[in-house]
């Protein structure tokens, strides 16, 4: 088609994969980039590894996506100033516009003494690690027996469970930095956890915190029903270990000996209130865990070395859009580029958000085409730029293979699903390199 638009989508995780796909089913040609071999993204490797019939069912969606006769997917190429290719090397190939929904890959960081001690992770890790994504998949954890996790949301759930399913770790506090009814799981998560909760120890938690909510007139029922309303359809204990809140907590630090984690250090906080809104404010008091492990599950930021402006952990967006989709900016500060996902807004909800967000994102994009006339690049050429990487690129039908494969490996080992660990591994079974 002479007069077929050609965009380029970085990312094929749900925002990316339903932005290719409203793009595709718009006329356009659409060159996917990934920086993993599979297509899928958190939806693959960040949700918790037993809900298998959740991630068949969006894999279903995302075969469906890639089987349009109008995407090209390249995937194992990394895009960013680090990368195999840099964003304005895309560009110079002639797209008429690129859609950026690569996630949010750089992860927060607090800053804080100790940081760096052997069994201190931030959450990002530790899920690809259990859903085994290279090279998360092959490095070695140390857990031991207590954990701390700081956050509380559903990230805090899932590890918290494979803590101590999958690791045997004993005991687990989950550190939060406000109040009981600040805690942003859902009853759905809390439930495979709460058999784990000593629900004697947590009334007398609520009760050392009741002042703090008492100050600024907060029911403290409402954080009681946060929590206890998951009892009704709560999982079976299986394990013989213990979970607990430390609420109105800040770390402040972690303490160790020769390289290895022994203590997280807390302040305590207390409450604020102003415009409706909740916040902790410590108090100078703190105290330690004796933990082996802490892990920050406190959200994520898109990588600062990707090649766009960035503020306050995301991408700069255009404030005044040309092409705004239920009044959302969708635009970069960048010309012809597009964000969406969590590369537009980080850490924000779940699959459903996401796709939905990379399909509106992708109609910003189909807006900004109408009022320009194709660039006329050749897919050629940008298939012989990605070739001259000098690296194995992998494209739809080897995908297919892949999954064949590792359906195969799952039934003679009888397994729910099988995962190869290694990208080396993959690459072998794709015949993109040579077996060992």
């Amino acid at each position: 088609m002479d007069n077929q638009y050609y965009v380029a989508v970085i990312g094929a995780g749900p925002a990316g994969l339903f932005g290719a796909r409203e793009l595709a089913n718009n006329g356009v040609r659409v060159a996917l980039f990934n920086r993993d071999i599979k297509a899928g993204g958190l939806a693959e490797y960040g949700i918790f590894l037993e809900k298998h019939t959740m991630k068949e069912g969006l894999r279903k969606q995302f075969r469906q996506a890639l089987d349009l006769p109008n995407i090209d997917y390249y995937g194992n190429v990394s895009i960013g100033t680090n990368g195999e290719l840099t964003l304005d090397e895309i560009r110079a190939l002639g797209f008429d516009a690129v859609l950026v929904s690569a996630g949010a890959q750089g992860t927060k960081s607090l800053g804080l003494p100790g940081e760096t001690l052997e069994g201190v992770y931030h959450a990002k890790d530790v899920v690809y690690h259990y859903n085994k994504l290279p090279p998360f998949s092959q490095r070695k954890y140390r857990f031991g027996k207590r954990a701390a996790i700081i956050g509380a949301g559903n990230v805090m759930v899932d590890i918290a469970r494979f803590l101590i399913h999958y690791q045997g770790v004993e005991e687990v506090t989950a550190v939060v930095r406000r109040g009981p009814a600040e805690v942003n799981f859902t009853k759905d998560e809390m439930k495979h956890l709460i058999s784990y909760l000593d629900l004697d120890e947590y009334e007398n938690e609520l009760k050392r915190v009741l002042p703090a909510l008492e100050a600024i007139q907060q029911d403290p029922e409402i954080g009681r029903h946060k929590v206890i309303d998951s009892l009704a359809k709560a999982d079976p204990k299986i394990k013989n270990a213990k979970f607990h809140f430390d609420f109105l907590a800040s770390p402040t630090g972690m303490i160790g000996e020769n390289g290895v984690l022994t203590q997280l250090e807390v302040e305590d906080n207390i409450l604020t209130e102003r415009d409706g809104k909740t916040s902790a404010k410590g108090t100078g008091t703190k105290h330690t865990l004796d933990v082996d492990t802490v892990i920050f599950a406190i959200g994520d930021q898109v990588d600062a070395n990707f090649g766009l402006p960035t503020e306050w952990g995301e991408f700069s967006k255009n404030t005044e859009p040309k092409f705004p989709v239920e009044n959302v900016s969708y635009e970069s500060t960048t010309e012809g580029v597009f964000v969406g996902g969590w590369s537009r807004k980080a850490s924000e909800g779940l699959v459903g958000y996401a796709r939905r967000d990379g399909t509106n994102a992708a109609k910003a994009v189909m807006q900004y085409l109408q009022a320009k006339q194709p660039a006329h690049t050749s897919a050629d050429a940008v298939a012989a730029k990605v070739k001259s990487l000098q690296k194995p690129i992998v494209s739809k039908d080897d995908i297919k293979r892949l999954e064949a494969a590792e359906a195969e490996e799952a039934k003679k080992r009888d397994l729910e699903e099988f995962k190869f660990a290694s990208n080396e591994e993959m690459l072998q079974v794709m015949g993109l390199i040579e077996t060992a």
